[in-house]
């Protein structure tokens, strides 16, 4: 009886495997849909890629065959361990929040007010590059600093204790609703920055940066100021996400420690399908960023990119292929999340392993997010600083900054480009092997056994290998400058 019983476990394991075979042999032979953030290029970039493309693979290969050997037991101890630093106090959480919201307003009127140019007006410099770019970075690293730097925490607090609202808000948010208002601020977001013809007009960002901040006070005010910006104020749902991959962890006692990046993933509850939409969204519309403006996008649709007509001839096929790079995206990774399943015979609900394997992408979108915008922190941080200087072009020049030269051949020239290109793919290779790594911890937890916990993962690092191939190839790949 035991014999036969064996003999069936072996004869399971062994089909599992062959399909697991099976599967990595169409993705070899077939063309994948992946997605990948790249930065802006106006060059080709002649470099050997096709070492750089092996290499990728092969390292996240590498480190999916490492982890299935090692002992769940060790990962969970290397996951765990902590340095206790100080504790830290919110008492001037207030304070720094008011402060930034001042510089909101001056920016604002910069924006009204100022320098029509782009390049001179602080208030596009700001958002796209200092905030949207740099912020971004600073939460993947340091954790959770977003929180003190909104500019609505501190008007929100002192309104509250003025008007008698409280902290919860007058309503309450039904629970059914998630993260659903984020993801759709997120895509009304994300069209803006890629779609719109005109995102960088300081007037136009100065209009429309104005009006969700007034929309968004006001929101808080009516359904409190976590009620709100815990599901529904996108940009604090985006970098509460990007925080969880930092290396330092504060406490609800306010006790900081420094922590290994991606630990504080680990501990995070499945996300609901709102928040994996969420998340997914975020991912899909850097990799469309990247993807739109390759030469092979815009011959899609018959547009010469060597005489591009500028964004308003693509509006239609951009906010098309946003929507698809969405549906796509998402269509994959819960493809990859089925097929694990099935391989490792789990019952385990479909719903739960999807809202925790998700979280493994916040490291891709980390990894993307250095990718693209490198250039632009390196060359567009020295425009907002000397910007800032000179807020409405008046010839102030408040920090010494305002007459700055401009050191643009940071990213020009062969030597710059080299540099370039092996901080952008290592940034890229180590993101999806850290992805890995993060996404197998969570395969331990949907699954203690071995076996079952490596078979769970191989769809969805096959679909982490191709991400690493097209964003390498992405980076070299010619685009619209």
């Amino acid at each position: 009886m035991s014999g036969r019983t064996e003999g069936g476990a072996v004869e399971r394991l062994s089909s599992r495997t062959s399909l697991a075979c099976l599967i990595a042999l169409l993705a070899l032979l077939s063309p994948t849909p992946a997605f990948a953030h790249a930065s802006d290029r106006g060059h080709v970039l002649l470099l050997p890629t096709g070492y750089y493309l092996v290499g990728g693979a092969f390292a996240v290969a590498v480190s999916f065959l490492v982890l299935a050997l090692l002992p769940g037991d060790w990962l969970d101890r290397f996951w765990r361990r902590r340095l206790p630093l100080f504790a830290f106090g919110d008492g001037a959480r207030t304070a720094v929040s008011l402060i930034s919201f001042a510089g909101f307003a001056i920016l604002i009127a910069a924006g009204l007010f100022g320098s029509r140019d782009p390049l001179s007006n602080p208030l596009p410099l700001m958002i796209w590059t200092l905030l949207w770019a740099g912020v971004t970075l600073l939460q993947g690293v340091f954790g959770d600093l977003w929180s003190w730097l909104n500019p609505w925490y501190g008007p929100w607090r002192l309104a509250s204790r003025l008007f008698g609202a409280g902290d919860e808000g007058r309503w309450r948010l039904p629970r059914w609703l998630g993260c659903w208002p984020a993801a759709l601020l997120f895509f009304a977001f994300a069209w803006f920055e890629l779609i719109d013809p005109a995102p960088d007009d300081p007037a136009r960002l100065a209009l429309a940066a104005g009006l969700y901040w007034l929309l968004t006070f006001l929101a808080m005010l009516a359904f409190g100021y976590r009620g709100w910006s815990r599901g529904s104020e996108f940009l604090s749902v985006f970098f509460s996400m990007v925080a969880r991959f930092a290396i330092v962890e504060r406490n609800e006692t306010g006790q900081l420690a420094l922590c290994w990046s991606g630990a504080k993933l680990l501990a995070a509850e499945p996300l609901p399908a709102s928040g994996i939409a969420f998340l997914l969204l975020a991912l899909s519309s850097v990799s469309f960023d990247g993807l739109s403006k390759t030469f092979f996008w815009l011959g899609l649709f018959g547009i010469n990119p060597l005489e591009f007509p500028g964004r308003t001839a693509v509006i239609g096929s951009g906010s098309l292929g946003l929507v698809l790079t969405f549906v796509l995206l998402a269509a994959v990774f819960m493809l990859a999340v089925w097929l694990g399943l099935r391989l490792a015979g789990s019952t385990q609900a479909f719903g739960e392993a999807a809202g925790l394997l998700v979280w493994s992408i916040v490291p891709i979108a980390l990894a993307y997010h250095v990718a693209h915008y490198l250039t632009s922190l390196l060359v567009d941080g020295q425009y907002a600083l000397a910007a800032l200087s000179d807020p409405f072009a008046l010839g102030w020049n408040l920090f010494g900054t305002a007459d700055m030269q401009i050191e643009a051949g940071i990213v020009a020239g062969a030597y710059s480009a080299w540099w370039l290109w092996n901080v952008q793919a290592g940034a890229i290779i180590l993101g999806h092997v850290l992805a890995v790594l993060v996404a197998h911890g969570f395969a331990w937890r949907l699954h203690p056994q071995p076996s079952r916990a490596a078979l769970s993962q191989f769809p969805l690092t096959v679909l982490m290998i191709a991400y690493t191939v097209f964003g390498l190839w992405l980076l070299a790949t010619p685009t619209v400058g």
